[in-house]
């Protein structure tokens, strides 16, 4: 079963490679990595690897969290497949069918994300588009750029969300972490816009 490692690191030559050979000594397989955000001189990465024979994931978050300027963020299993799925592919699969793009747009948002689920709402139709683990109800928000949300009673999930109009809004969910960066917000801020005007042209 493949895992999603988030970590951060410090942004300078070398440190990738410092991880990755921490966590192939600890028994993972690097499939694939992404930078997700640079900023203040550190970057974080998603790190989507396997684990050899008995390895456990906290042999790989001690070995990682054992170098300097190294800090494990999050690591869960990843049930979405084996590779990273990128915001250039989901932008492929939105011009396919430009009529149908803010549904297809709901359905990739997990892939696209390594987020849990998604859903679309409609300020007085509810929910119009969920994915399989979403809500079945979720409240309206007002937002008007795409931003990290708090949905009251919720302990549990992180919430992002962005406006499509004035009357919908697209959030995605992830149960326990990692929380959504500042570009996860802006990239999926891009996403759905693209959706919206792909949909109503």
């Amino acid at each position: 079963m493949p895992f999603l490692l988030r970590v951060e690191l410090p942004d300078v030559p070398g440190s990738l490679g410092r991880v990755a050979t921490a966590i192939g000594e600890a028994g993972g397989d690097i499939d694939a990595i992404e930078i997700v955000e640079k900023r203040d001189g550190a970057a974080i990465d998603d790190v989507l690897l396997e684990m050899h024979g008995n390895a456990m994931p906290d042999s790989i978050v001690s070995a990682c969290n054992a170098l300097e300027g190294v800090r494990v963020m999050w690591i869960s299993r990843y049930a979405a497949g084996g590779n990273i799925f990128l915001d250039l592919e989901a932008v492929e699969e939105l011009t396919t069918d430009p009529a149908a793009a803010l549904d297809r747009m709901v359905d990739l948002l997990p892939v696209t994300f390594r987020a849990d689920w998604a859903i679309r709402i409609h300020r007085s139709k509810g929910v119009v588009r969920r994915t399989d683990a979403a809500p079945e109800e979720l409240p309206f928000v007002e937002i008007e750029r795409a931003s990290r949300l708090d949905v009251e009673g919720d302990e549990v999930n992180l919430y992002a969300g962005a406006r499509i109009d004035g009357n919908e809004v697209v959030v995605i969910g992830r149960r326990g972490g990692p929380e959504f960066v500042e570009s996860e917000l802006a990239r999926l801020g891009h996403l759905v816009s693209l959706a919206a005007s792909l949909a109503s042209s």
